[in-house]
């Protein structure tokens, strides 16, 4: 199957039966500006997403194409009042600002479909904006994004809500084929992620 079929799967789906409240998945999960590989990626990460009884796990492969790199995301969350949500999600992400002597961050822009449903099927749109920079520290093979991504959310299920959520986070390279990731939401979105993550 092509990846153009795969990612209208995905965006149908997405589409038909989803819902969220923060990135496309609804955990807080977020992006750095830069894709940490050169194909392929895929991992997993594990979030809180409205605090620590709430427990989110999700797989998430990501693959590139010229300029842009496209990233599906599935898993469950579990939330405390019992019940589990499964979530889906499909996000594209493209270098738009390169640093300069006036402005020293790279920028990335952010856009995704993705949702979740246990019940009740809501959808979201989002676009965001990622602000961040390489460090990379002398003799060693680590290196780490710090990055801020403000992001807007249309919610829509029973009615439509506009939401807004700001990222905070790092990418750290461990090695040439691992990367440890983190992240912060707050505002619309709380709480907290890790992921694992292979890259080829």
């Amino acid at each position: 199957m092509r990846p153009g079929h795969v990612v209208l799967g995905i965006v149908a789906a997405t589409l038909w039966a989803s819902a969220g409240a923060a990135q496309t998945t609804g955990t807080p999960s977020f992006n750095a500006p830069y894709r940490a590989f050169a194909r392929h990626e895929f991992g997993g990460t594990i979030s809180f997403p409205s605090g620590i009884p709430d427990l989110g796990i999700e797989g998430q492969y990501r693959f590139g194409y010229q300029r842009f790199d496209l990233g599906f995301r599935a898993g469950v969350v579990t939330q405390t009042g019992g019940g589990n949500k499964i979530i889906l999600g499909a996000e594209g992400r493209t270098r738009v600002v390169t640093h300069t002597e006036e402005f020293p961050l790279d920028g990335a822009l952010i856009l995704g479909l993705g949702g979740n449903f246990n019940g009740t099927s809501k959808g979201i749109i989002m676009g965001g904006l990622s602000l961040g920079r390489r460090v990379d520290p002398r003799d060693t093979q680590v290196s780490i994004v710090p990055y801020a991504e403000p992001a807007l959310f249309i919610v829509s299920g029973g009615g439509t809500d506009l939401q807004f959520a700001l990222g905070l986070g790092a990418d750290f390279r461990l090695s040439k084929v691992f990367d440890v990731r983190a992240s912060v939401g707050l505002g619309d979105v709380e709480g907290i992620a890790f992921s694992a993550v292979w890259v080829h």
